[in-house]
């Protein structure tokens, strides 16, 4: 029986970049198959190749055995393959159906059939074991509720082969572990799963078979559970990776950063998202911030970089009163930040990565005065960050955006770091990243402290605030509910903190 899908000698150039060279592909009926690789080892390419958004240079597709030519998503759809991507396709004001059957709408006598489209989601939400409400408005829905839509979108469709590119990278670990009982429905039931992601341990639980792609080749298919992490990252990378980095102890010094009964207020509704936190960072010490993301985070960590003003309380950066100072001033205090959404925050895709290197910092004198710029400067200085912080891009005048999501976050920490910050807020630093890249900004992190930096860590990976922080502060709720002393809790423990199951009690402190 021919393999469901067969992608052969499969090539793919964009100017500058050899995206896919001569991949072949095979994927059988009723498997989950992952797709892994560091970032821009060309896996999205191949995957949207097969969905028909790329056509390839080289090289052709068989699906059941047959040759075909995917030239459009309509075509990868009517074939049976239907593709989640990591940036949902969704519109918030639409309801749940409104969603699922847009530019397939069901009709009857010429007319639009909500009832019937009703009717058919839920026999699938039934069927796959997906708890959504057809009537609810897609903007009420959480991140996992609306990745549920995004795949009964595509079975709805009729899709027997789906494509998930990076699914896990916007859930919580409950929702992850939601999404997986739900894939392992569906390959009960006969549905094949192309899985890309950059998190081992879930490929390992989740796949299998793994093919590992590496500068846009096919290093390898192997069984799942014939492999372990250490030899599929040392596939992806090409050597072996640490995979738990060592944390050198010491004696953290002055307080640096420090934020007293912070009230901030969420930009809907005007509700407080966080309510009264304190807590003080010392020069030389990581301080972690673990949580179910949406209990507070991203507005505390937005307050401590003068993105969102304090409703009540008082911030303190290098014993001087920030509670009213702005991005700028907190900027020119010393206080670098590497935000949890780089295209929104972090960089200005559509400018060259030179201009993203100095991007806040264009007006120092070191790069010009006034309106006019040093550009033998400019160049000295980005091209010496991008060989310091090993940014992958074909010249310094590349668009950001033609960047992979690895070397984009690779310039905001080359950016962030260049100029002798005395704190560091980093949000998310790793998300979206392969073991590579996730090595190198977590050994920066390690770095930053011991260079002497007081360093706020958050993020909705466990076990790396628990591998790099000094302390560990839960947030729920917009509170701080439990803060550690490094090595003094277990995942299980700050899990029941995360999830709101203990609250108010502190340990270690």
């Amino acid at each position: 029986m021919p393999a469901v899908i067969e992608l052969s000698g499969i090539t793919k150039r964009f100017p500058g970049v050899l995206a896919n060279d001569g991949i072949s592909l095979a994927v059988e009926a009723g498997e989950i198959h992952a797709l892994v690789g560091e970032n821009g080892a060309g896996k999205s390419t191949l995957m949207k190749i097969l969905y028909g958004l790329y056509q390839p240079d080289e090289g052709l597709v068989k699906v059941r055995g047959q040759r075909i030519v995917l030239g459009s998503p309509r075509q990868a759809i009517d074939s049976g393959i239907g593709m989640v991507h990591q940036h949902f396709m969704l519109i918030p004001r639409f309801t749940v159906i409104e969603n699922v059957i847009l530019g397939s709408e069901p009709a009857r006598a010429g007319r639009l059939s909500l009832a019937q489209a009703r009717e058919e989601i839920r026999e699938l939400c039934d069927q796959y074991g997906f708890a959504l409400d057809p009537d609810a408005e897609l903007s009420t829905l959480s991140v996992g509720e609306q990745q549920r839509v995004e795949i009964i979108k595509v079975l709805y469709r009729g899709a027997e082969v789906l494509i998930l590119d990076e699914p896990t990278a916007v859930l919580t670990p409950q929702e992850t572990d939601d999404l997986f009982e739900n894939l392992d429905r569906l390959r009960g039931e006969g549905k094949t799963i192309l899985f890309i992601s950059h998190i081992l341990e879930e490929v390992l639980a989740v796949a299998d078979r793994i093919t590992v792609l590496r500068n846009g080749r096919v290093v390898g298919t192997v069984d799942a559970g014939k492999t372990t992490k250490p030899q599929i990252a040392e596939m992806m990378v090409g050597r072996p990776v640490l995979m738990d980095l060592e944390v050198p102890l010491h004696e953290p010094g002055e307080v640096r950063l420090q934020i007293d009964e912070a009230v901030v207020l969420s930009a809907r509704g005007g509700l407080p998202a966080v309510r009264g936190v304190s807590f003080s960072v010392r020069s030389g010490e990581i301080f972690g911030i673990a949580g179910i993301e949406g209990n507070g985070q991203s507005e505390l960590v937005e307050a401590l970089v003068g993105l969102r003003p304090l409703a009540s309380g008082k911030l303190t950066v290098l014993g001087t009163d920030a509670t009213r100072a702005g991005v700028r001033p907190i900027r020119l205090m010393g206080v670098a930040h590497i935000p949890e959404d780089r295209h929104l925050r972090g960089l200005v895709l559509p400018m060259d990565v030179w201009e993203n290197l100095i991007l806040g910092h264009h007006t120092r004198a070191v790069f010009g005065r006034g309106a006019l710029l040093d550009a033998p400067a400019i160049e000295r200085y980005a091209r010496e960050r991008v060989e310091l912080f090993d940014v992958r891009t074909p010249s310094l005048r590349t668009p950001t955006l033609a960047l992979s999501g690895g070397n984009q976050q690779k310039v905001i920490v080359a950016r962030e770091f260049g100029f002798e910050p005395s704190v560091l807020v980093a949000a998310q630093p790793t998300r979206g990243l392969d073991i590579g890249a996730t090595e190198f900004v977590r050994r920066q992190i390690l770095e930053a402290r011991s260079a002497g930096l007081a360093v706020v860590l958050v993020s909705a990976m466990l076990d790396e605030i628990l591998s790099l922080s000094d302390r560990v502060a839960v947030m729920h709720a917009g509170r701080i509910v439990a803060e550690f002393q490094r090595g003094a809790a277990t995942p299980r423990e700050i899990g029941l903190y995360m999830t709101g199951a203990r609250q108010g009690e502190e340990s270690g402190a």
